[in-house]
């Protein structure tokens, strides 16, 4: 009896972990042959600008009637990275938005009995973010204008806002900073259109996310809120499209 249970061992040991010592030994390759899409030495630069602005004088759409007001949108995100070998590339960018919003009155007509208005509603914030990039290059065939890159990053950014609203004693204001700290995976395409500048398109499909915001009311009622998630799923709010440029 314990010759055969100490036989099926051996014959279970040797089906499963046979295999296995077997093609440590024999090299396997699938044939997959990388060119220097990305070579040694080179540096990659861009830079991207955003502004929009927008006035309202008695607008209406929908349920919003009698909307006056203006707001703008700026921010700039320039990049840069170093190939420090071929198809591999480090660096980072850096992004700062700025956003205000004015509003002098608004009404939301709900139906013929019901409606809310908004009057002296302002809101200013800022943000800035820095982050720390890595990239690996992928030739499509022996192609050198198309190809793909996978890049993970470590994002840290912060920032300040401030909402007001009324006039006299029904004014009342909130001051706000927050934090948030992000990892993520971002896989995208280049399409080279001459040989020093590239058009990129990439999307997150893996991250992490903490964020800390901390709030002030009224200079009196302090109160703070702390969120983290995680992303294994494409996000289609996180695409990014970009020109840069390979020097």
């Amino acid at each position: 009896m314990k010759k055969s249970l100490k036989l099926l061992c051996f014959i279970m040991f040797t089906a499963l972990f046979g295999p296995l010592s077997a093609g440590a030994q024999e090299q396997f390759t699938r044939g997959i042959e990388q060119i220097s899409f990305v070579p040694k030495g080179q540096w990659i630069g861009g830079v991207s600008v955003n502004y929009s602005q927008s006035s309202q004088n008695n607008y209406q759409f929908l349920i919003i009637e009698n909307l006056s007001g203006d707001a703008y949108t700026f921010k700039v995100s320039p990049m840069l990275m170093f190939a420090f070998q071929n198809n591999l590339a480090a660096g980072g960018r850096f992004a700062y938005s700025r956003t205000k919003t004015k509003l002098d009155r608004t009404d939301i007509v709900l139906d013929s009995e019901t409606s809310y208005g908004v009057e002296n509603f302002y809101s200013i914030s800022h943000t800035y973010t820095g982050t720390a990039a890595f990239r690996q290059y992928l030739s499509l065939g022996n192609s050198t204008r198309f190809g793909l890159f996978n890049e993970v990053q470590l994002q840290l950014g912060g920032g300040q806002s401030k909402i007001c609203n009324g006039a006299g004693e029904d004014f009342t204001g909130t001051y706000s900073r927050h934090f948030n700290c992000n990892v993520g995976l971002a896989p995208g395409v280049v399409v080279f259109l001459s040989n020093y500048s590239a058009l990129e398109v990439n999307v997150g499909v893996l991250g992490f996310n903490y964020t800390h915001n901390h709030l002030v009311t009224d200079r009196i009622y302090v109160a703070s809120m702390q969120r983290s998630s995680a992303n294994f799923k494409i996000n289609l709010f996180s695409i990014t499209f970009g020109v840069s440029f390979y020097i």
